[in-house]
């Protein structure tokens, strides 16, 4: 991976989210979905930051959705990765795997 696609460990889970949560990747929905599946709590404001600079890195592009009774009318911001997010997360989990396979079996032998 090179720097220009370096993902901080944050901006991978929302991005990661974002693919999990597919036609309905909304800030409130991602929001939960991260805290449900990571089991630790994050802000809502800390999730918009992140998905406005993933938006602007090009790695997901958002669209307004419709209006919904539930939000009294308003608006969702529906983001949907792009092929360069898709790309960023390829490449993530490849270097991933690598360390990972990396490491020593007698390193899980050590108590």
């Amino acid at each position: 991976m090179n720097q220009r696609n370096h993902l901080g460990e944050f901006e991978e889970i929302v991005l990661l989210t974002v693919g999990i949560l597919y036609d309905d990747a909304y800030g409130l929905a991602i929001t939960d979905e991260i805290e449900q599946r990571t089991n630790r709590k994050v802000t809502i404001s800390s999730v918009h930051k992140t998905l406005m600079r993933l938006e602007q890195k090009g790695y997901l592009h958002s669209q307004m959705g419709g209006a919904s009774e539930e939000r009294g009318g308003r608006k969702k911001r529906l983001f949907t990765i792009t092929n360069s997010g898709k790309e960023t997360l390829r490449e993530a989990r490849q270097m991933r795997n690598a360390l990972w396979q990396a490491i020593p079996s007698v390193v899980w032998d050590i108590v």
